[in-house]
């Protein structure tokens, strides 16, 4: 008596049981491997716009946002503040930002669209520290010809209300600009070039 038909069937029903669980196993190496080729969520919403609601901001206050994990000055100027920048213009190492990071549709001497309105990335263009904002005038420890604007605590660069940075300074270039684009009157698109929105 021959076994050689007991076992050829066995024998095929091994190999597609084994091919199975095989294949199985590949794609469920495959899927975790192919899906970390794609960025996570957390990597997507750190580089995505964000909008900012800045109904709310009274002229000579400021808000602080965040855009891909930076700070973002959001800054309402008042109409002293937009007089005295013009008065900055000799104190001042680059006046009309031309050597600076801001978009083409900004206005160079002010620095923003809406001039009232100042948007610039709160981190220091010397090191990288956040500058403290000090609006007053005057101020005791920043002299009597200070006229408002940023004071970075690291290594004591000082900006004005148009985050131009003084000269002198530790820091080399005014703050940033971000790319961004009025959605309404009150609603700022942080992330968005305002020419291709």
């Amino acid at each position: 008596m021959s076994n050689d038909g007991v076992n050829a069937g066995r024998r095929r029903f091994l190999v597609a049981a084994t091919s199975v669980v095989g294949a199985a196993g590949a794609v469920g190496a495959a899927v975790p491997f192919v899906g970390s080729w794609f960025p996570s969520a957390k990597a997507k919403a750190a580089g995505a716009p964000v909008k900012v609601n800045i109904s709310k901001i009274e002229p000579g206050q400021q808000m602080v946002a965040e855009w891909r994990g930076q700070p973002v000055f959001i800054l309402r100027r008042t109409e002293e503040a937009m007089t005295n920048l013009a008065k900055l213009t000799d104190t001042v190492a680059d006046p009309n930002s031309e050597a600076s990071v801001q978009p083409t549709y900004v206005d160079p001497a002010v620095r923003s669209i809406k001039p009232e309105v100042l948007i610039v990335v709160g981190l220091c263009t010397h090191l990288g520290c956040s500058p403290s904002f000090r609006p007053e005038l005057a101020a005791p420890d920043l002299g009597a010809d200070w006229l408002g604007g940023y004071f970075c605590p690291c290594h004591g660069s000082k900006y004005d209300l148009a985050g131009r940075v003084y000269k002198g300074q530790p820091a080399p270039l005014n703050l940033p600009v971000p790319p961004h684009t009025y959605e309404t009157d009150s609603i700022v698109v942080i992330g968005v070039d305002q020419e291709s929105a």
